[in-house]
């Protein structure tokens, strides 16, 4: 096995300060550790730059356009190793995390890959990490090669960016982490699921209203839609699927209270105590 493939680490953020830190350590203890640790500040009005800062290992950059599709392209761009890993800032990654990535893109025709998730922040996690778990594994199954990646946990080989970076689009709406696997895909490239790529992320969309989370999940399917893939309406069993549980999710994820590990009654009735919803990534481009 090559064990000199260099792994490059890009998080784009927004207003992160209550997440970058575990991110950052959990890079800190991988077995393998990064070559480069990219963090792209995207116009954050709180202190996450300076929390990145104080990590000696990050390269902190920003971009001032206003999306995360804008803020991934500037670290991918700027990326000196050989495969690129994307994660987001509440990502916390498993210790062999890079070590699996460099064991996957052994495969020479491995373009780019993506994997599982755990939440962290909802009662009855196992529960909802199975169902999760089931439904990646059958969108795998029935999109084959169009499989999506997912941002939270994903990465690219370099030069397959360097192909395509032209072609991937910039328009709100769109799950931009979707639109890589599909031109990656339309270029001929390999996209593969594989879960043995595994992170700890947050729930932070079931914190939407029922409008916004609607929009948020309808947003797959979608995508798909808009470069004229079939293949994007097995998403809508996905959708239904989580629109009909929404009332269950909403619930399960606002009594949670993170710090104590469990479902609270207080935290329930609480709304500060909740993680806060995230900013819509497909929705906010200028």
């Amino acid at each position: 096995m090559n064990k000199n493939v260099r792994v490059s680490i890009v998080v784009p953020v927004y207003n992160e300060e209550e997440q970058l830190a575990a991110c950052l350590a959990a890079m800190a203890a991988q077995t393998v550790q990064p070559y480069e640790v990219i963090v792209v500040d995207n116009n954050s009005s709180d202190q996450t730059a300076t929390i990145a800062e104080q990590y000696p290992f990050v390269t902190l950059l920003h971009e001032h356009r206003q999306g995360v599709v804008y803020a991934r392209d500037k670290g991918f761009n700027s990326v000196r190793g050989d495969i690129i890993g994307r994660i987001d800032a509440d990502t916390v990654l498993s210790p062999t995390w890079i070590a699996t990535i460099i064991e996957a893109f052994q495969d020479d025709t491995l373009a780019a890959v993506t994997g599982r998730v755990h939440y962290k922040d909802i009662a009855a996690a196992r529960l909802v990490d199975r169902i999760d778990l089931f439904w990646r594994r059958r969108m795998a199954r029935l999109l084959g090669r169009e499989v999506a990646l997912q941002g939270a946990n994903m990465a690219i080989r370099r030069d397959v960016w360097l192909a395509i970076r032209k072609t991937v689009c910039h328009t709100a709406g769109l799950h931009e982490d979707f639109d890589l696997a599909i031109h990656a895909n339309q270029c001929g490239y390999v996209v593969r699921y594989d879960e043995r790529l595994e992170v700890d992320v947050l729930y932070r969309q079931a914190a939407y209203n029922f409008r916004d989370f609607a929009r948020y999940s309808l947003t797959s399917p979608r995508t798909y839609a808009a470069h004229g893939l079939k293949s994007g309406r097995h998403m809508y069993e996905v959708v239904a699927f989580v629109l009909a549980l929404y009332p269950a999710i909403n619930m399960l994820h606002r009594g949670y209270d993170i710090r104590k590990g469990a479902f609270r009654l207080r935290t329930l009735l609480n709304p500060q105590l909740t993680t806060a919803p995230r900013v819509n990534p497909a929705t906010f481009v200028e």
